[in-house]
């Protein structure tokens, strides 16, 4: 193939030879049952069930909008209420991440994406970095979206970036709506997530740092 060939190749296609970004983690606590498998390279099938409905709603969208075939099976202290099993579903999809991804070697390994809803706007910014850092700005309008504690959006990504080993930055811009609120923020995720997973055709076997590891 010639150089001019390979850049009309997708991104998402330059990692065709590559193994396959898979993974499968399970996490058993007192409070928690969690069991994840993910294909990173997938186109979006998702099988998902937390025992919450709208956190079903919003892992769904992770895997649509980052074409990331994703199974979760989570059994959690729901008599309680809905902590632990936010919390440890986002710690375990951060471990399966980052075991999925493994050297990073040709990544972009940076994201970002804006995602409007109606009244409703969020940005999303990610660096595979393999430091983790957490900066949310979400002003939700209601404590609870279907049952759903609204702050436990905090709880689910700060589980993913402590245990993916990811800087990520969440801003909702606007937003009246809080279930809008929340489904921007998710979606701008996966498509910020998406965008730094797929393969920069100009630096395939390069790991996309300059100390040459992540």
């Amino acid at each position: 193939m010639t150089q001019n060939a390979l850049m009309e190749v997708p991104g998402s296609l330059a990692g065709a030879s590559r193994p396959p970004r898979t993974a499968e983690v399970a996490r058993n606590t007192a409070e928690t049952r969690i069991h994840v498998k993910l294909n990173l390279d997938g186109s979006g099938h998702s099988r998902l069930s937390t025992g919450i409905g709208f956190f079903d709603h919003m892992l769904d969208q992770i895997a649509r909008h980052g074409l990331i075939d994703l199974d979760i099976e989570a059994e959690g202290d729901l008599h309680i209420d809905g902590h632990h099993t936010v919390e440890d579903v986002g710690i375990t999809l951060g471990q399966a991440v980052l075991k999925a991804v493994g050297d990073k070697k040709g990544i972009r390994r940076y994201g970002h994406a804006y995602v409007p809803l109606d009244e409703a706007l969020s940005r999303v910014v990610i660096d595979l970095s393999g430091r983790p850092g957490l900066t949310m700005n979400i002003p939700f309008t209601s404590g609870s979206i279907g049952g759903f504690d609204t702050q436990l959006t905090h709880e689910f990504f700060q589980g993913f970036v402590n245990h993916a080993g990811v800087t990520l930055h969440i801003d909702n811009l606007k937003g009246d709506n809080a279930h809008h609120q929340a489904e921007t923020v998710f979606k701008a995720f996966a498509r910020a997530l998406r965008s730094a997973l797929e393969y920069d055709l100009r630096a395939l076997d390069a790991i996309p740092s300059t100390k040459g590891s992540l």
